[in-house]
Parts: structure tokens; C-alpha cells; sequence
């Protein structure tokens, strides 16, 4: 038996998914009668979807649609970022949306101190874009990542490598 338990607490996006994600969405707005003759692209970078239209109100109809095929292929709407919104020529509007990969130094912080607040019996400690939680006993760990469910750090959390 082991004499230490663990888990990582990680962000990760399926980018497979993404880009099924943002293929269905294109494929809707082709067939919307309220997008026919609209200027409307939806494009997938590295790390980052950009999203162009004429107007915000069919943006706004874009992002919606985006989000809604986000959640049926089982990717959480936290993994987006959306920047802020810019005005192009002829009254034409854009947005960026980046994909949330990792956690970040800041958000690390924020759930390593959760953790040793809530006086579980488990250590966490930060490794580059995870946070690895151990412990000698498999309860408390299952108690830490209850305490990580219930709380809301504005990113979509997943807990792998259990051992």
C-alpha cells in the first residue's frame, strides 16, 4: 500500500472538440435565414476563436450558438475568454474569444490557499500550469476535490492523475 496519495488539479480544452465546436457553429449560421447574405466568420486560431459579424446584435447571436455547441460537445463555456468587443469599417464588429489553457500562477495561489484554509490534512503545491494535491489518506483527498467542486474560481477545473 502506498504511503502517499494524489491527484493534479488541471484546465485543459480538448481541442479536438474546439474545433468540432466551432464546425457545427459555422455550419448552423450557413443555414440561419437570419445570417443569409451577412458577412458572418467564425475562425479558429492556435489559441484563440475570432468572431466577425455585421452588427452585435447577430455577434451576440454568433457567441450564444458558439456556447451552446460548446456545451453539447462537453466543453465547459469557462474555457472561453472573451475580449473586448471592436467596431470595424462599414459597421462590421468583432470579438476574440481565447481558449483558457492551464492555470495560471494567480489561480493556483487562489486554490493552494483554499485548500490550507479548509484544514483538510493534504499538501498542495504548485507545478508550472497544475496544482498537485497529496495526502495519506484517500478520504481527505476526496474531501479536497469536493471543496475545489463547490467553489467557483472562474475556470473549469479537472482532477486527473488519482493515485
Amino acid at each position: 500500500m502506498a504511503s502517499s496519495y494524489s491527484f493534479d488539479v488541471v484546465s485543459e480544452v480538448n481541442m479536438q472538440e474546439v474545433d468540432n465546436a466551432v464546425n457545427q457553429t459555422i455550419k448552423e449560421i450557413s443555414q440561419r435565414y437570419d445570417f443569409k447574405g451577412s458577412k458572418t466568420e467564425v475562425e479558429l486560431g492556435e489559441e484563440e476563436i475570432k468572431i466577425v459579424s455585421d452588427d452585435e446584435f447577430k455577434l451576440n447571436s454568433v457567441i450564444e450558438i458558439l456556447k451552446g455547441k460548446f456545451i453539447k460537445r462537453g466543453i465547459s463555456v469557462k474555457a472561453l475568454d472573451f475580449g473586448k468587443l471592436e467596431k470595424g469599417s462599414m459597421g462590421s464588429v468583432r470579438q476574440t474569444a481565447k481558449l483558457v489553457k492551464g492555470i495560471s500562477k494567480e489561480k493556483a495561489k487562489e486554490i493552494t490557499g483554499e485548500i490550507k484554509n479548509s484544514k483538510v490534512k493534504v499538501q498542495a503545491q504548485i507545478m508550472d500550469t497544475q496544482v498537485r494535491v497529496s495526502g495519506k489518506n484517500k478520504d481527505d483527498l476526496q474531501e479536497a476535490i469536493a471543496l475545489l467542486k463547490s467553489k467557483d474560481f472562474g475556470i473549469d477545473l479537472q482532477f486527473t492523475n488519482y493515485r
